[in-house]
């Protein structure tokens, strides 16, 4: 029988045969009257969950017995209400179900042999929660979270992959994390069709924009395919990037998704690394036969009637050459932005007022700083889009242009055709603007320009790459700018930082972990005293796709250049100095901002460490 046919065949049996089989062993229906008998003994023999949760040591009576009396109200299973009172952990759970049933418990941390993954569809060990993980004494072993539902299954399994079926007990959060893998390989490797080729959208030389779908051979389609299917899928997964690194295993594919990296596949085999690089060289209009120094480029797309930008890093390694792709979605970037508010990035009072007043100003520079991926581009739109009236002309010059606002005057910078940052900002203060976006200032020319500009009646919003509010005054220095001319144009500097925000199947984290949860953490006794701390959920659920967490907030350290702070810098005192001055006007830095949040129970101590570090001050 094929695969389609006993898959029907499953969708359609009865099951009172089944619900006698002995599920440990697996075998032939030739004796259903012993097993039967058998099946039946056992189950008046085999103790009540309740009761093994107790004599395990997972809850006591008395939580046993709050549980079963919500349990009548609920009718639900036990076990789930255990779950969501928090009295059970899913490993529990399922250590419970294998006691109970009398079969082994597997933490199922992966698959080791992958082709058997491929032995039935995906939607099918969905549907009856389970995942096949050995072959062992001819028989398959598969992994289940519940005993009394996979039962009614078995017969026709047996019959779909042609052997007996033994089984072990894993948590229902690691077969469904596993089996959304699966589906996610399935997306990226095997649904690889026509549909899926991307049209390239390119310049011509009269500047109009054309679409042109390239026509590549028989030959280079399957690759072409896999190239456009990966950026498709990223898409779908809101990746901000995509790295195609070369290793000893293989070749490997990773998004970085809420600002952290994610492998989506099993590594492909290597020969695949140079038809990929040279497809991606070739939509970014790079040298294909230069393989020995790094190579730097950019293509759009269309997708959905909409054009997407993407720029390309290549590096050449000790495997080959490496990729990165950074995504530039504006969609993804501002899905809301035409109702955009500053109350949307949900930061503190404090630090709202201030820039509510700042970003109208009559002049001066609003600089905001921190890394790549920090969301300074969308603090700014957002900013903008605050003070965007009729009564206002606002002109931006950016790299690329992320996002179209009404009534804003964008320009794109061009070096291939000598558009620069510095060579617009100049033609734009011939526009009379009164307000300025300037997308990055990256060397002395467009600082000058910027800071004139600042000091001369107009308010200079932009963006400087650092990783501190302090570093970025000596970044300037570094520049050539002359302090005086700094410190006369400055109204304030933003360091900014996204933090990943806890999934609603957040853990409760017990009062005998809050030592070591804490520690190193520069949390007081008396700030976490009577408050609920949480981490993230090792498991995670099907909304925050196993990860623990779903989306991320801004956190700002925002420094205004009072007349105290000025004077502070330009008597040239040190930067202890200058942080406690910063701290006792009121600053909030970066490092408190993240723990604020831990106690807010919006993030855990792990997200607050890995995006900031203990500071003296």
């Amino acid at each position: 029988m094929n695969r389609r046919s006993a898959t029907l065949h499953l969708n359609s049996m009865g099951t009172n045969n089944t619900q006698r089989r002995d599920l440990k062993t697996g075998g032939s229906n030739s004796s259903h009257g012993s097993k039967a008998k058998s099946c039946i003994e056992e189950v008046f023999k085999r103790q009540r969950f309740g009761d093994l949760c107790v004599q395990m040591g997972f809850m006591t009576e008395e939580q046993l017995k709050s549980a079963m009396a919500k349990q009548g109200i609920a009718q639900e299973r036990l076990g789930k209400i255990c779950i969501r009172e928090g009295l059970l952990h899913e490993e529990e759970l399922a250590r419970v179900i294998a006691a109970q049933y009398d079969y082994s418990y597997t933490e199922l941390e992966g698959i080791k042999d992958a082709e058997l993954l491929k032995l039935a569809p995906v939607e099918l060990m969905a549907k009856y929660r389970f995942v096949p993980i050995e072959k062992k004494d001819n028989a398959l072993v598969v992994a289940i979270s519940e005993p009394a539902d996979f039962v009614r299954a078995l017969d026709s399994l047996e019959i779909l992959f042609d052997m007996p079926i033994a089984v072990v007990i894993a948590s229902e959060a690691r077969i469904r994390t596993i089996l959304k893998k699966i589906e996610s390989d399935q997306n990226v490797l095997e649904n690889l069709s026509d549909d899926m080729r991307l049209p390239l959208v390119k310049e011509s030389e009269s500047g109009e924009v054309t679409l042109s779908l390239e026509k590549v051979s028989a030959e280079d389609s399957p690759i072409v395919r896999l190239v456009d299917s990966t950026i498709l899928d990223a898409l779908n997964k809101k990746a901000s990037d995509i790295h195609i690194e070369s290793s000893e295993q293989g070749l490997i594919i990773r998004y970085r998704i809420d600002g952290m990296l994610n492998r989506i596949t099993e590594p492909l085999h290597i020969h695949y690394q140079s038809p990929i690089i040279s497809r991606i060289k070739v939509m970014s209009e790079l040298d294909i036969s230069e393989k020995r120094i790094p190579q730097d480029g950019r293509f759009k797309v269309k997708v959905k009637d909409r054009n997407i930008d993407f720029r390309v890093s290549i590096i050449p390694t000790i495997f080959g050459e490496d990729a990165v792709i950074r995504i530039l979605d504006r969609e993804t970037l501002m899905p809301d932005a035409r109702d955009y508010k500053l109350e949307s990035l949900q930061l503190p009072p404090r630090e709202l007022t201030i820039i509510k007043r700042l970003i109208r100003a009559p002049y001066g520079m609003f600089l905001v700083t921190g890394p790549t991926g920090s969301g300074k581009t969308t603090t700014l739109y957002t900013a903008l889009s605050e003070v965007n009236n009729p009564n206002q002309k606002i002109i931006t010059i950016e790299d690329p242009v992320e996002y179209q606002l009404k009534g804003v005057a964008q320009i794109q910078v061009n070096e291939k055709k000598g558009l620069t940052f510095a060579r617009g900002l100049r033609s734009i203060l011939r526009h009379d603007p009164d307000k300025i976006l300037v997308g990055e200032i990256r060397d002395e020319e467009t600082a000058q320009i910027a800071l004139q500009s600042a000091l001369t009646g107009h308010l200079v919003f932009t963006t400087v790459h650092a990783n501190s509010s302090f570093e970025v005054i000596n970044r300037f220095i570094h520049m050539g700018i002359e302090p005086y001319n700094l410190v006369a144009a400055l109204n304030c500097i933003i360091a900014q930082r996204l933090v990943r925000v806890l999934c609603d199947c957040k853990t409760l984290v017990s009062p005998e972990e809050r030592g070591n949860y804490l520690k190193d953490s520069e949390i007081s006794e008396s700030q976490h005293t009577g408050r609920s701390l949480f981490r993230e959920n090792e498991l995670g659920c099907d909304i925050c796709k196993g990860s623990g967490f779903k989306g991320r907030r801004a956190i700002i350290e925002l420094i205004e250049m009072t007349d105290d702070i000025k004077e502070a810098f330009l008597q040239k005192l040190s930067i202890t100095v200058f942080k406690r001055k910063a701290k006792e006007a009121g600053t909030t830095f970066l490092r408190q901002a993240a723990l604020e949040l831990v106690l807010n129970g919006v993030t855990s101590i792990s997200e607050a460490n890995r995006v900031t570090f203990i500071e003296s001050v």
